[in-house]
């Protein structure tokens, strides 16, 4: 592992502001087939959970079940109608005043990420530094995509910063042992959002990505001042 500071950003929410389009969908298909059942607080807080996982905890929550074909249908949909979302505001300006190794970690297919992304352009950032759930054992919370990410970038995970905007994905990042820094811009409830984050662990929570250059130019500071007291340390 070498002392390359990377910035690892998730896609939906983060870069492509899918999350309220995927929210609508899920909770119009579910109360479709559900009738009289209101949704929409018990789908919200579990955005960023793979769909699949989302569907059978929301199913479990409210005491009803989905065969397999509705959860294959509901995901399809979704993917579908989230592909065609807008990229974050001010993401590739900030991207572009990044200065540090960039990847993306989803929890989305890598057919899903690439497509959205090389449709918004946010594709040239990231080049094939892209890694995604369905590529490693276990999707977030686990932290096998970023776990995955580091290795193949060739970093120490404590040198990964990482943007996130769920507590799925920042629980994640975290069991990883990386910096978690929590975006907020695209959430529903934006305050209760940033408290979950911040209550879990994340490091600061954000709300416009006019912010995070910034915000990653002081965390990269003080992590090559500590890299720089770790190194000295070692050689005494």
């Amino acid at each position: 592992m070498n002392d390359t500071l990377a910035l690892i950003c998730d896609c939906d929410g983060v870069l492509i502001n899918s999350e309220a389009i995927a929210g609508a969908v899920l909770v119009r298909e579910l109360e479709a087939r559900w009738p009289g059942v209101e949704l929409h607080d018990v789908v919200t807080p579990l955005l960023g959970v793979q769909t699949e996982r989302l569907l059978l905890e929301v199913a479990s929550a409210v005491g009803r079940t989905l065969s397999t074909d509705d959860i294959a249908v509901i995901h399809r949909i979704v993917q579908q109608e989230a592909v065609t979302a807008p990229m974050v505001d001010g993401i590739a300006i900030a991207l572009d005043n990044i200065p540090l190794t960039k990847a993306c970690a989803s929890n989305s297919t890598s057919t899903y990420v690439r497509a959205v992304l090389e449709r918004t352009g946010l594709g040239a950032f990231f080049a094939n530094r892209l890694f995604t759930a369905d590529r490693v054992p276990n999707p977030k919370p686990a932290p096998d995509v970023y776990l995955m990410a580091a290795g193949r970038l060739g970093v120490r995970p404590e040198s990964c910063l990482v943007v996130e905007d769920s507590v799925a994905g920042a629980t994640a990042a975290m069991a990883a042992g990386m910096t978690v820094f929590g975006f907020t811009g695209t959430a529903h409830h934006p305050v209760a959002q940033g408290e979950r984050l911040l209550r879990i662990g994340a490091t600061r929570t954000f709300h416009t990505m006019s912010e995070l250059p910034s915000l990653v130019q002081v965390w990269s500071a003080e992590r090559h001042s500590r890299l720089s007291v770790e190194d000295a340390r070692d050689r005494s």
